[in-house]
């Protein structure tokens, strides 16, 4: 048996692989605006149904990963850099748009790999 040429990349696969609880607040979309040097983060609505999946909160219809309609985002966020929107969604007077401190902990992952990236002039795709 050969041992494991990359081991994070195991570990990294087998926890994605464990059931994660939606925030009931809502989701991200992460893209990168190379020509802007900016970092964008679209937040979206969602309901979580009883089987904890999410749905649309006007039609109630599953939210697929895959496709379907486009939706419009509830609020843009826009940073130079993860920590710049990391502060703006989670810092300062209001209402914030996460609940749960997994999905936070998440969007920082996501956001620090799109900023790097963005440095790196490489294509960023969101995990």
């Amino acid at each position: 048996m050969h041992p494991d040429p990359n081991p994070r990349l195991s570990l990294d696969e087998a926890l994605s692989q464990r059931f994660i609880a939606l925030d009931p607040a809502g989701y991200f979309l992460i893209t990168v605006d190379a020509a802007a040097g900016e970092l964008i983060a679209e937040h979206f609505s969602n309901d979580i149904d009883a089987r904890g999946l999410a749905t649309d909160p006007d039609s109630g219809e599953v939210l697929s990963c895959r496709g379907g309609d486009p939706r419009a985002p509830r609020a843009v966020y826009r940073g130079r850099s993860a920590k710049e929107l990391g502060i703006a969604l989670t810092e300062g007077d209001g209402t914030h748009p996460l609940s749960r401190l997994d999905h936070a902990l998440y969007l920082g992952r996501e956001l620090q790999k799109a900023e790097l990236c963005l440095v790196l002039g490489l294509a960023y795709v969101q995990d």
